[in-house]
């Protein structure tokens, strides 16, 4: 009797509340996806992201993603008779979520796949982290730590096949027991942060082991990303330098390598993966690459997880541009659907174009990584392309993502929607694997270092027939000498050059509605907040376009 008085009461009748985001897929949905794939050399992987999408875009991974940032990670430091375990529980949705990505090979692909393989990854990249970004930090460092673990062929050789298994295995056993495995790294420290040559961890060597030189690490890691890797790349310092090193979580003899956990990081975002402070005490770990060049052996892999920050946050504004997509189409004012207010539409189509921007930037700095192989051009651009990426596009992913959580009003504000953990999330990519300063003093660096860079610069941008291009060019071009001689034009370099390249990939790409829009709105009469067009053209269409189903 009582539900019926409840449901009889008018003030309890729901109505106009947007209708929740259903399955989609991420990527038959997105037609800027579908487009970028094709000319990034990552077609022949269609069917691959297709099934990917599918999973990432069900309703179930949606609420997985719910579950295991509501149940963040605990670490359970000791078991109940005060033994050392180190071991950190995490929600089953998270396991899951891990089980559906390692499945797809978003950790792999780039190293198994014959042609394409880092443009592929980059593609699945982006649709795993529409799904949970806190995924992302397993897989990506598992991706990246290749390159560094090949300065160790004997050690390469026995983890690259547990590396490229599509298999997940969560257990804290030895590498030898399973069938696939995740590694981590683990580098900053207290007093250092950036500044890697500060290494205060102490490396002392113990003599020959199966696969290289051993060493005892006495000391401790600020940061260390998802400490339940089965393996870590480390740097510590021997009397030949800083030196890089593998920890294994598990000893080939059953025993537990000394890794001692101090406390989990209580993060703003990103809250489904777990990231640590660690201490070595004794720690064993095997030489990887030469002693005393810790710090260039393991570039190649920064490179790739700056790489990734930069796929991830164009991921996190494309997941917030569908879910503010959705509540505008089914939420009314005024009569009308959100949607069809013109200052909305203006808003939304605005975000929509900046996301394909970003995203054909991620892809091209991820097609230079693969074509770097055999090309001296690509190599030149991809040493440039991949921190311009991530600079440019994590910067902008916290301001894209709170105007899309404005376009939902309140909605958008709370805990259970999609757009506060997104808010959460936006900022830590600009932090990761560097922040906006230390990118674009890096950017100067490599135009210092490489002064062959500027002519391939001029080859990526300029587009023949584009009077724009041929001035954005000229400008940029006056602007590397003055950045070589007065640092704090970095920044404003770096920015000219990432519209430039955007703009360039969107002319020669995109449909011509997208291009016009972006060339109007950033480069002819440029604004500083979404939807503020002093004109504009076709904005329903780039809606549509950017409409996932």
């Amino acid at each position: 009797m009582a539900e019926m008085a409840l449901k009889a009461r008018p003030t309890h009748e729901v109505t106009n509340q947007a209708v929740p985001l259903p399955s989609v897929n991420f990527f038959d949905g997105d037609a800027a996806l579908r487009d970028v794939v094709q000319w990034s050399g990552a077609a022949a992987f269609e069917k691959s992201f297709r099934s990917s999408g599918k999973q990432a875009g069900d309703v179930h991974v949606q609420d997985l993603s719910r579950l295991a940032n509501r149940y963040s990670p605990e670490l359970r430091a000791f078991d109940r008779f005060g033994h050392r375990t180190d071991l950190v529980e995490f929600h089953p949705a998270y396991h899951e979520l891990m089980g559906l990505a390692f499945g797809s090979g978003v950790h792999s692909l780039a190293w198994t796949a014959k042609e394409g393989g880092h443009a592929a990854r980059a593609a699945l990249s982006y649709i795993w982290n529409q799904a949970d970004a806190g995924v992302n930090c397993p897989t990506s460092m598992t991706y990246a730590s290749v390159k560094a673990i090949r300065n160790a062929p004997a050690l390469a050789a026995a983890l690259e096949p547990k590396i490229f298994s599509t298999s997940y295995d969560p257990r804290p056993i030895h590498f030898s027991q399973k069938k696939g495995i995740t590694v981590g790294m683990a580098m900053t420290e207290k007093h250092a942060g950036s500044d890697l040559r500060a290494m205060a961890t102490v490396a002392t060597p113990v003599g020959d082991g199966e696969f290289g030189p051993e060493f005892e690490l006495t000391g401790h890691k600020w940061f260390c990303s998802a400490p339940m890797c089965d393996g870590f790349l480390t740097l510590a310092r021997t009397d030949k330098g800083v030196t890089c090193f593998f920890v294994l979580r598990s000893l080939a003899n059953g025993e537990r390598n000394t890794f001692l956990i101090q406390r989990l990081k209580e993060k703003l975002g990103n809250r489904s993966s777990a990231s640590s402070e660690i201490e070595y005490s004794g720690t064993r770990a095997i030489l990887v690459g030469e002693e005393g060049r810790g710090i260039p052996t393991l570039i190649e892999m920064a490179h790739l997880t700056r790489l990734e920050t930069a796929i991830s946050s164009a991921a996190i504004i494309r997941r917030g541009l569908t879910e503010a997509i959705q509540h505008t189409r089914t939420r009314y004012a005024f009569q009308r659907a959100l949607i069809d207010q013109p200052i909305m539409e203006a808003v939304i189509a605005d975000v929509a174009v900046e996301s394909e921007a970003h995203l054909s930037l991620a892809l091209r700095a991820a097609q230079a990584v693969d074509l770097s192989e055999t090309n001296r051009t690509e190599r030149l651009l991809s040493r440039f392309l991949v921190p311009l990426a991530k600079f440019w596009i994590c910067k902008r992913a916290p301001v894209a993502i709170v105007e899309l959580l404005e376009c939902m009003g309140g909605n958008g504000y709370v805990e259970e929607g999609v757009l506060a953990r997104l808010y959460r999330e936006a900022p830590l990519n600009g932090i990761w694997e560097g922040s906006g300063n230390v990118i674009c003093l890096d950017l100067l660096r490599v135009l210092r270092r490489e002064p062959e860079i500027r002519e391939a610069l001029r080859g990526e941008i300029r587009v023949e027939g584009s009077a724009v291009l041929d001035r954005l060019w000229a400008e940029i071009d006056d602007l590397i000498d003055e950045a070589a001689s007065h640092e704090r034009a970095a920044r404003r370099l770096a920015e000219q050059i990432a519209i430039a390249v955007q703009y360039s990939l969107l002319l020669r790409n995109a449909p011509e509605i997208v291009s016009d829009t972006f060339r109007v709105s950033r480069i002819e009469a440029p604004h500083l907040t979404f939807g503020a067009f002093k004109s504009a053209s076709s904005l329903r269409a780039i809606i549509e376009r950017a409409t996932v189903t």
